[in-house]
């Protein structure tokens, strides 16, 4: 007997050992899963990558406006024979012969150019890809938005996950000590074999849900998807804030003008109304003429030591009189695309205002099952202890036991689940009003 003891005090200590030389785990935080997200996710990555796009569209556009400078510079190695041509004296110095004799020719030049007006053709297009840049730029917050919203959602989930781990530890414990209290009222006579049966079925039932419970917890594979990382699962996460979005108890008129202000989605699409605009605007001016100056400086001739040397410079006026009829194709084009664009904007509109009221609704909704929750929590551990008694004194039933330690269970969960449920329903909320 006394080596069975010391068997089984060497053993604890080697597992407390163990214990105490497993690493802790990490923490991670909300503030830390957001900062993560907008560094890795792809989704951002994609957006970001899709403004610098955008950026360079308006230098692409700009660029017509400045100056253009080009050089070139040629060297012919050939024959020269003179081939008489109709209409085109020959000169006294022409051979009448031919020769296989080549000749170098050298040649260099420089050429400036600058349109001077072109009634708005240029500047149109110039303007509607910055305003296009503007609306990629509120995309792009659209989509930080989003992601943000993404990763509260899984982060709060796996925080549930962890509370309900505590629910289920509560109950195992729960079901230990009336396993241990119903083994000693049937070895002392006062209940029957049957309530041990019972109790030993209802702690393995509560040990299979602590399983289901840690390894739900476990999987955050889902957080590590929104956060945009590929990382081991086994840190651990903090209860969030529990803060309330200002004026979430407001009511609907009063938090739409927030979110029409905020929204990106709808910013974005006003954006793009500006951007075809302006298009249309820049097509209109193909209707007039473009007025352009050129001017240009050249070096040529037969040797390196004699090359001659002019300028010339050049006022031209380009007028599209008639062109098939393309321009007033291009602009009916133009202003479909525009009335299809502000259909959008309204649909749109209408979804912000959709997506607040219910938003707040849903809010209103998780605050009052909370106080529900918490009540019927409440009212089920009354119960339980009621059941615990009347156990102990021997006029309950096993059944009424066990009926009473699933109700606790089953409201604590719900608790846990109601609180969780109002933190995404403000999160909804935040995404609704368009803040990051």
């Amino acid at each position: 007997m006394r080596r069975l003891l010391l068997l089984s005090i060497a053993c604890c200590a080697a597992t407390g050992a163990a214990r105490a030389a497993e690493p802790e785990k990490s923490v991670l935080t909300l503030d830390e899963a957001l900062r993560l997200a907008r560094v890795n996710h792809p989704q951002l990555h994609a957006a970001r990558a899709q403004t610098e796009v955008s950026t360079a569209k308006v230098a692409e556009a700009k660029a017509p406006l400045l100056p253009q400078v080009s050089g070139s510079a040629s060297y012919q190695e050939g024959t020269y024979n003179q081939a008489p041509t109709p209409g085109v004296t020959q000169s006294a110095f022409s051979s009448s012969g031919t020769s296989f004799d080549t000749r170098a020719y050298y040649s260099a030049g420089v050429t400036a150019s600058e349109l001077l007006y072109d009634f708005g053709q240029t500047t149109g297009k110039w303007n509607s890809s910055k305003a296009t840049l503007r609306s990629q730029e509120e995309n792009e917050r659209n989509f930080a938005v989003q992601v943000a919203f993404n990763l509260r959602s899984a982060y709060f989930t796996a925080a549930a996950a962890r509370a309900l781990v505590k629910v289920a530890e509560d109950t195992l414990r729960n079901q230990q000590a009336h396993l241990k209290q119903t083994q000693g009222f049937v070895e002392a006579g006062t209940h029957p074999e049957i309530d041990l049966a019972q109790a030993r079925t209802d702690y393995a039932n509560a040990k299979v849900q602590l399983i289901n419970a840690q390894v739900a917890y476990t999987d955050k594979a889902l957080l590590n998807q929104a956060m945009g990382v590929e990382r081991e699962t086994d840190y651990e996460v903090a209860d969030p804030p529990a803060d309330p979005v200002p004026g979430e108890d407001t009511a609907t008129d009063a938090l739409l003008p927030v979110a029409l202000k905020a929204r990106p989605d709808l910013l974005s699409l006003a954006r793009q109304i500006d951007a075809q605009e302006l298009t249309t605007k820049s097509i209109k001016g193909s209707y007039a003429p473009s007025l352009g100056f050129s001017a240009g400086l050249t070096d040529q001739g037969y040797e390196l030591g004699t090359l001659v040397w002019n300028w010339t410079a050049k006022l031209s006026l380009n007028w599209q009189i008639f062109g098939g009829g393309i321009t007033d194709a291009q602009m009916r084009e133009a202003r479909a695309n525009t009335a299809v664009l502000r259909a959008q904007y309204d649909l749109q509109h209408q979804q912000v205002r959709a997506d607040v009221e219910q938003a707040r609704l849903a809010v209103r909704a998780a605050k009052a099952a909370i106080d529900a929750t918490h009540e019927a929590a409440v009212n089920a551990r009354v119960r339980l202890g009621l059941a615990e008694g009347r156990y102990r004194a021997g006029i309950g039933s096993m059944i009424e036991l066990g009926d009473s330690q699933v109700a606790v269970t089953t409201a604590n969960g719900q608790e846990v689940q109601a609180v969780f449920n109002l933190a995404i329903a403000r999160a909804k909320l935040v995404q609704a009003l368009g803040q990051p």
